[in-house]
């Protein structure tokens, strides 16, 4: 993937020589690179500026991460990379529930937190599809082109993760797509326990996505499971 030399991504971790080490890294890899020590400037920095991804440790004194993705992402979609000192799934799982796009335990490798920082960024919507411009999924629309979730006149924020999933979705509309696939799709690899994680994930992904567009998420109407293979995105 070809880096824009205008991609700010921000960095925000309470220890110094992490931050330090974060931003000598990214910036050698052709980001440019904000950090900040804690979730207050990290507030301050994201009222004056704009990112396209925020890197974000979840372990940090006064407002942890999980609670600060939870508050950025009721007012924004700038996709969230969480940094984990465990590696036990519950946590990666209650990451991906705060609204995260994806997380990478420490310690990790940094081509690692390369790889993943560039699958987030190619899985935000960039290109058009071909297929009609809106789907009706009941009282919403959705704007194919723009990857906008509409209901009225109101604009309900997706996450990037769950409008990667929308898009793949409904490009194959009325066709099952594996688990597998949007595994693929949306940059999430590897086999065993890794595999089975991912798995998990996406089915959180689904999950947080249903609550924003079936009337019942416990029943769904639109985005339903296929036993044994994955989900279908059904319109009307």
């Amino acid at each position: 993937m070809s880096i824009s030399p205008d991609t700010h991504i921000l960095v925000v971790d309470d220890d110094e020589r992490i931050r330090a080490l974060l931003g000598r890294f990214l910036r050698k890899n052709g980001y440019m690179v904000s950090t900040a020590r804690d979730a207050v400037q990290a507030r301050r920095l994201l009222s004056g500026l704009e990112f396209d991804l925020i890197v974000l440790d979840v372990m940090m004194p006064g407002e942890d991460g999980f609670s600060l993705t939870r508050a950025l992402r009721a007012r924004m979609n700038t996709p969230i990379l969480l940094l984990t000192a465990k590696g036990e799934t519950d946590d990666r799982i209650t990451g991906l529930e705060s609204g995260a796009d994806d997380y990478l335990a420490k310690p990790f490798e940094p081509r690692e937190l390369l790889l993943r920082i560039a699958a987030i960024l190619r899985r935000m919507p960039t290109a058009e599809l071909a297929q009609p411009k809106y789907l009706t999924l009941g009282m919403l629309r959705y704007d194919t082109d723009k990857g906008e979730l509409w209901q009225g006149d109101t604009h309900l924020r997706l996450t990037g993760t769950e409008q990667a999933l929308l898009r793949r979705l409904a490009a194959s509309r009325g066709q099952p797509v594996s688990r597998a696939e949007l595994i693929e799709d949306l940059g999430r690899g590897g086999g065993g326990e890794e595999a089975e994680n991912s798995e998990r994930a996406i089915d959180v992904q689904i999950t947080r996505l249903r609550r924003k567009i079936e009337p019942d998420p416990k029943e769904p109407r639109f985005l339903q499971t296929v036993r044994g293979t994955g989900y279908m995105l059904v319109a009307d």
